[in-house]
């Protein structure tokens, strides 16, 4: 169940756009007639991150991201409201507040001011590099492969989820390949969402959860001063074939902090 992951966590040099570039922070460079992202009756949302495709490792990828272009990731952080909206998956009002928006190759691009009230976040250079990544121990997945398990099963015990935090150390940017969990799985605070948030024991959410793969997680990053929460990890998960048909705009977010 182990599935390679291309994650950049580590500041790079230099400061101009060019290709190969990824990077928390900064201003995003979209085309000329796509508006800044925003969430009705909020305001805009705070970029978060941008990543060239052509740079990541494709092959070793366990996701069928585009090959070239580029992914925009916004976020409604709370900078205009204190932090009192929040985006969750089980409120379909609020998922206006985080986006991911595909600029295909060759679209012609201008690098956008950020809008009123909005403190972009300083701008760290991201390395990729191939990792291998293992899903949550609550996971469906998981509990599909070795069920039935009983309560001191070794994959679910203490020692098995250490390991898996020691794994993950330091800042986690990820692409692909399985989410690091502040709190639970977040393919079944997601699946849940989609279904439009039946009761926690709805047999249709673990099925639903079969169903999303990890698009990118943005992590706490001092580097680029933001701090999502207490800690936080902000989610995008998408479905595959909504991957494959490059509707990014279907892609489903959720967070979560210590």
């Amino acid at each position: 169940m182990d599935r390679p992951a291309a994650a950049g966590a580590a500041p790079g040099e230099g400061h101009g756009r060019r290709p190969g570039r990824r990077t928390a922070g900064g201003l995003p460079e979209l085309p000329e007639p796509e508006e800044w992202p925003v969430w009705e009756g909020r305001g805009p949302l705070s970029f978060v991150a941008s990543v060239d495709c052509a740079a990541l490792p494709s092959d070793a990828l366990d996701i069928a991201l585009p090959t070239e272009g580029t992914l925009n990731f916004f976020y409604f952080d709370g900078q205009l409201d204190d932090g009192c909206a929040v985006v969750a998956p089980d409120e379909p009002d609020s998922w206006a507040g985080a986006r991911v928006s595909y600029v295909p190759a060759g679209v012609p691009v201008a690098r956008r001011a950020a809008p009123e009230g909005i403190r972009p976040y300083p701008e760290v250079s991201l390395t990729s590099r191939v990792e291998t990544t293992a899903p949550h121990p609550r996971h469906p997945v998981v509990q599909r492969e070795f069920a039935p398990m009983s309560a001191d099963h070794p994959v679910g015990g203490d020692g098995f989820e250490d390991a898996l935090w020691d794994h993950s150390e330091g800042t986690e940017h990820r692409i692909g390949g399985h989410a690091h969990p502040v709190q639970g799985e977040v393919e079944t605070e997601v699946a849940r969402g989609a279904l439009g948030s039946p009761s926690w024991d709805d047999p249709r959410i673990e099925e639903e959860a079969l169903g999303w793969v990890l698009l990118a997680q943005f992590d706490s990053d001092d580097d680029a001063d933001m701090m999502w929460g207490d800690c936080g990890v902000l989610y995008w998960l998408i479905r595959p074939q909504d991957l494959a048909e490059r509707r990014f705009d279907r892609a489903m977010f959720t967070w979560q902090c210590g």
